[in-house]
């Protein structure tokens, strides 16, 4: 399949730069795959379109304030974007900027906060640093001074009061401090308000937390003129013994909040035909694309993704199982929502597929 099927062209002034006022307040198109029909609602709405018995099965990971600012012995500026640990206490796997003045061996940090060596090199960029800390590890100095890992299409921030909205917003009301193992927000989840969670637990709907460590491999383009030939990024995940009988057991409908939860879904039931009675921790290295069969989701709600992203060809496949028909139909509800002028990327409107 063509990766070219999954380009089209963003007005630039579609790409949201900041939040909507309030988290439901984003716009939703909705998607009937059985009628082959669309709606233009709001997320405020979402309870209409859910009952008694469904299951929400959502990625509750904690963004990590991964971007800081520190300076070379000279003075020179250094931006300092954490990833995920290393097997050795204190390092962390990092991408470094201007990467190339700092070679393995070379200092930065900030005063009266930590110090930092880089150890390795790799020729993908990301580099192995080791950080010591002032009065903790290097999380807990993230907490305090770091700023939210905002993807590059939204412009750089130069206020306290968009580097606190961002802290604030980037990041899911569910979201688990004790999951702080993200690199990037599950975005899609980033519209709920515990008011609608709360009317939603009162239709008796239920809940299903699990964990994917999600990365910046997510915002990776297809490069290779076909999509199948893409190498697919790897993230942990974590899926607790109750979700996982929510996806044998949920009376209702299995419904994803993000790709990141179909993915952790999808690699799981690849696996495994029956609940393992255990919390379970695994690696997803699953490509999801048409003609993909999904084991475990049965509706999905997404954000707008980026052209030529493995996101674009997940939704493409979960609007129609088994086929590549979904292919020209995502672009034409892609045209439809430019037309509209819909949001679109991390802090843009939803879409949720029936």
């Amino acid at each position: 399949m063509k990766t070219a099927l999954f380009d089209y062209q963003l007005p630039a002034r579609l790409i949201a730069q900041r939040p909507a006022d309030r988290r439901d307040q984003s716009r939703l198109l909705v998607v009937n795959r059985a009628a082959h029909t669309v709606e233009h609602r709001h997320f405020g709405d979402l309870p209409e379109y859910l009952r008694a018995g469904d299951c929400l099965l959502r990625n509750n990971a904690a963004v990590i304030p991964a971007r800081l600012h520190a300076a070379r012995p000279t003075g020179g500026h250094v931006e300092c974007l954490l990833l995920r640990p290393a097997a050795a206490p204190g390092e962390w796997w990092c991408l470094l900027r201007p990467g190339k003045k700092l070679p393995v061996g070379a200092n930065f940090g900030i005063e009266g906060f930590f110090t930092a060596t880089v150890w390795e090199k790799t020729a993908d960029g990301l580099v192995r640093v080791a950080f010591a800390a002032d009065g903790g590890d290097i999380l807990a100095v993230a907490n305090r001074i770091g700023e939210m890992p905002l993807p590059p299409y939204i412009a750089g921030r130069h206020s306290d009061e968009e580097r606190n909205l961002d802290r604030e917003r980037y990041q899911t009301v569910y979201a688990d401090r004790g999951h702080q193992v993200a690199a990037a927000a599950p975005t899609a989840g980033l519209h709920f308000t515990p008011e609608l969670l709360a009317r939603l637990a009162a239709q008796e709907v239920g809940f299903a937390d699990l964990t994917l460590h999600v990365g910046l491999g997510t915002f990776r383009p297809i490069v290779t003129e076909n999509v199948e030939d893409h190498a697919i990024h790897r993230e942990l995940y974590e899926i607790p013994a109750a979700a996982q009988q929510a996806l044998f057991t949920t009376p209702g409908r299995r419904i994803a909040v993000g790709t990141t939860s179909v993915r952790t879904i999808e690699d799981f039931l690849a696996g495994h035909r029956a609940p393992t009675g255990c919390d379970l921790l695994a690696e997803a290295a699953i490509f999801i694309h048409p003609p993909h069969l999904f084991r475990g989701v049965d509706a999905l709600i997404t954000n707008f993704h980026q052209p030529r992203s493995t996101l674009l060809c997940l939704v493409a496949a979960f609007l129609a199982p088994g086929t590549t028909e979904g292919v020209a139909w995502l672009r034409k509800i892609y045209a439809e929502a430019i037309l509209r002028d819909y949001r679109f990327f991390s802090y843009g409107d939803a879409m949720l597929i029936l």
